[in-house]
């Protein structure tokens, strides 16, 4: 088990990119953030989640 934002979700073994393909999130204005390190979007495909790992997803949203 992982927690997501909070959340536990059995997503051990599975890479961030496939993790993201399941979620809402828009991939433009996200930050995936493992265990306290930011993630480049280029090893979403070859980062894999591990058990217990810490994984938060940020959206950016404009404003003024």
């Amino acid at each position: 088990m992982v927690k997501v934002n909070g959340e536990e979700k059995n997503l051990a073994g599975t890479s961030i990119s496939d993790f993201l393909k399941t979620t809402t999130f828009n991939l433009k204005f996200i930050a995936v953030e493992i265990n306290e390190q930011i993630i480049p979007k280029a090893k979403y495909g070859e980062t894999i989640i591990q058990d217990n790992d810490s994984i938060e997803v940020v959206s950016f949203v404009g404003g003024g």
